[in-house]
């Protein structure tokens, strides 16, 4: 959101978000934390933000504190609003290039998913028709029939009352 200051014919700054005067320190100081600002003249209601950043540029430079390189500040006496316009101009370009790039990365992503989804669609489609086959195949072979012979009591070997093998009768064969 943008703050909005409004600056009296005093030069006094007046933050209408906290109800209360500013100085030039404070707007500066909030600019550089991200925060957005316009600055308006209280009497005509005119945007002035330019050249409030503008005095914000001056006075850091009058503290040696200037944080923009004398060469860029020469080119931009120089060449005047072209030179903001050209800039302007070519930070949008950048912009554009940016954005379309992006978007350039972003097809083969949704290109990627819709395939996904109809390979998706496609399994289930044929895991449903798995499960059809097995349930309408009826198997041929009866279920499987315990083995003959002894029953499971007779399958396990005699043992005496100590766990050992007892001894079989005489005749009687395993």
């Amino acid at each position: 959101m943008v703050r909005l200051i409004k600056r009296y014919e005093s030069r006094k700054m007046y933050d209408t978000e906290e109800s209360r005067y500013v100085s030039l320190d404070e707007l500066a100081a909030w600019i550089r934390e991200g925060q957005e600002v316009k600055v308006v003249d209280n009497a005509n209601g005119a945007d002035v933000t330019a050249q409030t950043l503008t005095q914000v540029i001056l006075d850091e430079g009058r503290r040696g504190t200037a944080l923009l390189p004398s060469a860029l500040l020469h080119e931009l006496v120089r060449a005047g609003q072209r030179a903001v316009e050209t800039g302007v101009e070519q930070v949008h370009h950048q912009v554009d290039r940016f954005f379309q790039a992006s978007i350039d990365r972003l097809g083969p992503v949704r290109q990627a998913r819709e395939e996904m989804d109809r390979l998706r669609s496609r399994l289930e489609e044929l895991e449903g028709s798995l499960t059809r086959l097995e349930e309408d195949r009826q198997p041929d072979t009866p279920p499987r029939r315990a083995a003959r012979g002894r029953g499971a009591a007779e399958a396990k070997p005699r043992t005496r009352s100590g766990g050992r093998p007892a001894r079989r009768p005489k005749g009687e064969s395993r």
